[in-house]
């Protein structure tokens, strides 16, 4: 009986801990599609090949980007989204062939 008890404990504290994890899981999924949209209807921006990853309100950037000003953009919009706790920007400038220096 002892043995039960202890086990409907914990399956009641088990649910009471699921809705918020599901509240927090919910939080980033409205970030990262709030995110998501800024980056991509931003005209210097225009969505670019940015990855985009949520955590408990902690949002990194991955990718590449063409200039610093488009680094720099993605992250401001990304600090404006309701929610965004953190921001961590690992974008990388990379020039397009033609953009590069040529080798002498």
């Amino acid at each position: 009986m002892r043995m039960l008890s202890t086990l409907l404990a914990f399956v009641l504290l088990a649910l009471a801990c699921q809705p918020a994890f599901a509240q927090n899981r919910s939080a980033d999924d409205q970030i990262y599609d709030s995110v998501r949209q800024r980056l991509a209807v931003d005209r210097d921006v225009k969505g670019g090949a940015i990855d985009v990853d949520v955590k408990d309100g902690v949002v990194t950037l991955r990718g590449k980007v063409r200039e610093a000003r488009q680094k720099s953009r993605a992250e401001r919009l990304t600090r404006k989204v309701k929610g965004v706790k953190e921001v961590v920007n690992r974008l990388e400038v990379d020039a397009a062939p033609s953009e590069r220096p040529k080798a002498t």
